[in-house]
C-alpha cells in the first residue's frame, strides 16, 4: 500500500513538473512571438516616419501659395480646373482689330476713245472706277492679353506691323479702346500696344520652364477675327521647336524655342495667351501650319518676362 501510494506520489510531481514545464515553454514560445510582432510594427512605423519627413521636408522647400495650390489640385477635377483657369484669364483677354483708310471707289462710264469726234456717236463705253475719297475699313484681326491694370497689353508683333493702320481693342466686356503700339521686339514675334485707362484684369504670367510633353493646356484667342474669346484644348506636344513663319505680307521670320500643341489655333488667335490648368499664361499663341487642326505654335512666357521688365520697367 504504501509502495502504491508512493507511486502516485511520484506520478502527481511528475504531473505538476511538466505542467510547468509546458507553461513555462507556452510563455517562452508567446513572448517571443509577441516581440517579432512589435519589432515588425515599430519598423512599419519607422519606415512611415521616414516618409513623413520626407515629405514635410520637400513642403518645407516650396512656397506657402503652392502647398496650397497643390491641395487644391488633389481636391478637383481636369474639367474643374480648366474651367476655372478659362474663367479666370478670359477677362484680361482683349481682340486687336487693324483698321486702315482705304480708298472708296466710284464708278464711271467713259468714251475710251476720247473727244474724237469720228468715235462720238457710237455709244461706246467702258466703266472707269475713280476715287471720290477714304473709308476706314477693318482689314485683319488678333489677339492680345492684359499684363498690367493700367492698359499694357502683350500680343504677336505681326499683329500690329502696318504703320499705317489704326489699331482698336475690343474687351472682354464689349468696350472698344484705340490702342498705340508701344514697342516691337526686334529679335522675337512680340509686341506691346497701350490703352487708356486703369483697373483692367490682368493675367499671371507662369513659368514655361516647367512644361511637359502631354501637359494639358488651353488657347484663348479671337478665332478667324470674328469669335472672340473662342477656347479650345489639347496638350503639349513638343518642346524646343524651330519653325519658319510666314505672314500676310510675305515676311518670314525663323522662330527658336517653341512650344508645340495640338490646341487649335486659328486666324486671329495670334497673340492670345497659352495657359494652363492653374490659369497661367505659359505662351503666346503666334502660328499655326497650314492645312492642319492638329499643329500649332506657341511663343514661350520666359522668352517674355525680360522684355517686359525692361520696357515697362518693372
Amino acid at each position: 500500500m504504501q509502495k502504491s501510494t508512493k507511486i502516485l506520489l511520484v506520478l502527481v510531481i511528475a504531473a505538476l513538473v511538466f505542467s510547468d514545464a509546458v507553461v513555462v515553454g507556452a510563455g517562452a514560445y508567446f513572448y517571443q512571438k509577441q516581440a517579432k510582432s512589435d519589432n515588425g510594427q515599430i519598423t512599419n512605423l519607422a519606415s512611415q516616419l521616414k516618409n513623413l519627413q520626407t515629405q514635410v521636408a520637400t513642403l518645407a522647400k516650396l512656397p506657402p501659395q503652392e502647398i496650397i495650390q497643390r491641395e487644391v489640385v488633389q481636391q478637383k477635377s481636369q474639367d474643374q480646373m480648366l474651367t476655372e483657369a478659362v474663367k479666370q484669364v478670359t477677362p484680361a483677354v482683349v481682340s486687336v482689330v487693324i483698321s486702315k483708310d482705304v480708298p472708296q471707289l466710284q464708278v464711271t462710264y467713259e468714251n475710251p476713245f476720247g473727244n474724237d469726234p469720228m468715235f462720238q456717236n457710237l455709244g461706246f463705253q467702258i466703266p472707269v472706277y475713280q476715287q471720290v475719297g477714304t473709308q476706314k475699313q477693318k482689314v485683319g484681326a488678333g489677339t492680345g492679353f492684359i499684363i498690367r491694370s493700367d492698359g499694357y497689353i502683350l500680343t504677336n508683333k505681326h499683329v500690329v506691323a502696318d504703320d499705317t493702320a489704326q489699331y482698336t481693342v475690343l474687351l472682354s466686356d464689349g468696350t472698344q479702346k484705340t490702342a498705340q503700339v508701344v514697342y516691337k521686339d526686334p529679335q522675337n514675334d512680340i509686341a506691346i500696344i497701350k490703352i487708356d485707362g486703369t483697373g483692367y484684369p490682368t493675367v499671371q504670367l507662369g513659368d514655361s520652364s516647367k512644361l511637359q510633353l502631354g501637359e494639358t493646356v488651353a488657347a484663348i484667342g479671337n478665332a478667324l477675327g470674328e469669335y472672340n474669346n473662342s477656347v479650345s484644348v489639347g496638350v503639349i506636344s513638343g518642346l524646343n521647336r524651330t519653325i519658319q513663319a510666314s505672314s500676310d505680307n510675305g515676311s518670314t521670320e525663323t522662330l527658336t524655342g517653341i512650344i508645340q500643341t495640338d490646341a487649335a489655333i486659328n486666324p486671329g488667335n495670334s497673340g492670345g495667351p497659352l495657359l494652363d490648368l492653374n490659369g497661367h499664361v505659359v505662351g503666346i499663341n503666334v502660328a499655326t501650319v497650314v492645312g492642319s487642326n492638329s499643329i500649332g505654335f506657341s511663343i514661350p512666357i520666359n522668352m517674355v518676362k525680360n522684355i517686359i521688365t525692361t520696357v515697362l520697367g518693372k
